[in-house]
């Protein structure tokens, strides 16, 4: 009943089943289905809770052809080359055996109520692990216990589409980020990042691939002046539900240093207030820092560390950038100083003062 494939060995201290080897090509994949013994050893309490359903006995009547069976855990997520254990049970009295089914390869048959399969090394992508039960009157019924073999990235990458070098201001760039060596690609979940914020989150559409594979994610931006000098990477994350390991498998890239050419900027107010005796700051930024010359009234002026009321007026910014040439205009208010606003107040106190005694 076992197709030449993996070794099943059948272990029992009760009941009437015998084993028997199988060939196996290489890589091999020992697994032991092992039924209960008079003692049986305690195995730690499964992450998920069983699976279980309610299935058919072929060749007899549904009224009648009816067992439950059991697997814990429900759901079995395993590394690459890491073993696993799983356990089925049935909780119906009317049957003559029960047994795992591997791929092709059918195990013999236990005819105690619960049989474990081992298997001390995963060394096989994808298998179908089935467990079985059979009635005294000939009947079957089975279940299927979902798994999920994974593999974490061997490496994480960001890089630019076709671009080295600074980037512009405005101007659209693609983040590539390249991931190898996963498995399942279908769970695996990409984010990008600007420094700490999230720009987007992406998944693969393969999900029937269960090998591992290199994939490779792609998000546009078009950076500003803010961005000179942020820092962009993205890291990969293998989902695998609540079953799997917590918490999931992540990978970072390396981090992505941008140089943003930008400018020239005024930073400024086109409106400019400043009082009597301060001096009139206005900057313009850029990368590279731009060349400014300052006019007013046609005449090259450098700008006032002392404001006076005759400084007010409208002063133009003439710059070079890595754009070219660029002007802008700041409309100059100058106002009253602290100085004579303390003055008046103190001739206004002293009136009020001289009042209040010729009054008394």
């Amino acid at each position: 009943m076992c197709a030449s494939a993996w070794p099943i060995t059948l272990l029992l201290l009760f009941g009437l089943a015998t084993s028997s080897p199988v060939s196996t090509p290489a890589p091999p994949l020992p697994v032991q289905i092992l039924p209960p013994s008079p003692s049986p050893t305690i195995l730690p309490s499964p992450p998920s809770p069983p699976l279980s359903v309610l299935a058919h006995f072929s060749g007899e009547s549904e009224k009648e052809a009816s067992c439950r069976l059991m697997i814990s855990p429900s759901t079995l997520v395993v590394r690459f080359g890491d073993p696993f254990t799983a356990n089925c049970s049935a909780q119906s009295i009317n049957y003559g055996g029960l047994g795992w089914e591997i791929s092709l390869e059918t195990s013999g048959l236990s005819q105690d109520n619960f049989v474990i399969l081992t298997v001390d090394n995963m060394t096989k992508w994808s298998i179908t692990a089935t467990c079985y039960a059979l009635t005294n009157e000939g009947g079957s019924c089975d279940i299927k216990l979902p798994l999920i073999v994974y593999k974490p990235p061997d490496n994480v990458s960001i890089s630019l589409i076709n671009h080295t070098g600074p980037m512009y201001e405005g101007r659209q760039y693609t983040l590539q980020c390249t991931v190898q060596g996963v498995a399942p690609v279908g769970n695996l979940i990409v984010t990008f990042y600007r420094g700490q914020t999230i720009l987007g989150q992406l998944q693969s559409n393969n999900t029937t691939e269960k090998e591992p594979v290199t994939e490779i994610f792609t998000l546009n931006i078009t950076p500003s002046k803010e961005d000179n000098g942020i820092q962009y990477w993205c890291e990969a994350k293998l989902e695998l539900g609540p079953e799997g390991p917590q918490p999931p498998p992540v990978l970072m890239s390396q981090k992505l240093i941008t140089v943003v050419l930008f400018g020239p900027h005024l930073v400024c107010p086109t409106k400019l207030l400043v009082r009597e005796g301060q001096s009139l700051s206005c900057e313009v930024r850029g990368n590279p820092q731009p060349e400014v010359l300052w006019f007013r009234d046609g005449q090259a002026v450098a700008l006032p560390t002392h404001s006076s009321r005759k400084d007010a007026g409208k002063y133009t910014a003439v710059t070079k950038g890595h754009l070219g040439l660029k002007n802008f205009t700041v409309d100059v208010e100058v106002l009253a100083g602290s100085g004579t606003a303390n003055s008046c107040n103190r001739h206004l106190l002293a009136f009020l003062l001289i009042y209040l005694i010729s009054w008394l």
